[in-house]
């Protein structure tokens, strides 16, 4: 990937107008281990971008960076091609258009799965929100992203009791709600690990809820060890190993090459 700089202003080479989020020299180190190592990649509007590599390669320390989980040590974030950051704070990300998914699903337990949606709608705290009277646009917008991903039917249901795969679906339809239902502008979606657990008919869901986000420009950013799944879905591979970029392209491209194959693989 090529960078420039005019007139002090970044320019990530030909994806400068359909980039939602880019990073440039990005840095992130643990007691002397390179997690991130001055990775440079841009995220597109309007594909689905899978991020793979072997454990330890970095993808989930570039994620938590991105997303504020944890500060970067060096490097630049850039936000729809001009906004450059040094670090982003947790919960400020909504506020650069971006949300996440995680590999450790976090619900408000105690909180029926309805609720756990009218949170997200109402944009309150999470006290003012369970006290208050709900509107009946609220409930309808609620309902129809919980049908969207097959819940509807387990809404009084305490979140802490539905299974693994309902855990991870409610907070696909959480992050359904903020999209499409929400104040916010949100343009980079992080599915971390997304099909981990889910039965097929699940696995169908989360598939067209992330080809729908794409056809609606967001950039979808998939990190995922299914290859399957990283064939089907993703528009452009990133391959991660030792927290550098090890080789770029198209799912067909970049799963053939013997590099991949003896980094990923371990043949």
């Amino acid at each position: 990937m090529r960078w420039r700089h005019l007139g002090g202003r970044l320019i990530i080479g030909h994806n400068l107008s359909v980039s939602n989020l880019a990073i440039k020299n990005l840095e992130k180190h643990f007691d002397g281990v390179k997690a991130v190592n001055k990775l440079s990649i841009a995220f597109e509007a309007g594909k689905i971008t899978g991020i793979i590599g072997p454990n330890g390669s970095g993808k989930s320390t570039l994620i938590n960076t991105l997303t504020g989980l944890i500060p970067a040590d060096s490097g630049e974030i850039i936000i729809a091609g001009s906004q450059i950051l040094k670090k982003i704070r947790a919960y400020d990300i909504p506020t650069y258009g971006m949300t996440r998914t995680f590999q450790d699903v976090r619900l408000f337990e105690q909180m029926p799965v309805i609720d756990n949606i009218l949170v997200v709608l109402t944009e309150r705290s999470i006290w003012k929100s369970l006290f208050e009277r709900h509107s009946k646009i609220h409930m309808e917008k609620a309902e129809d992203v919980l049908k969207k991903v097959g819940l509807l039917d387990k809404r009084n249901d305490l979140a802490k009791n539905l299974s693994y795969g309902q855990r991870k679906l409610l907070e696909i339809a959480r992050i359904l709600a903020m999209i499409h239902c929400g104040a916010g502008d949100i343009n980079v979606i992080f599915f971390d690990e997304p099909f981990a657990g889910l039965f097929p008919q699940m696995i169908k869901i989360v598939t067209s809820v992330m080809k729908e986000l794409r056809d609606e420009g967001k950039s979808v950013i998939l990190v995922e060890h299914n290859m399957d799944l990283i064939r089907e879905l993703s528009d452009h591979v990133y391959v991660l190993d030792s927290g550098e970029l090890l080789a770029q392209g198209s799912p067909s491209e970049v799963l053939t090459r013997k590099d991949v194959i003896e980094a990923y693989l371990g043949e």
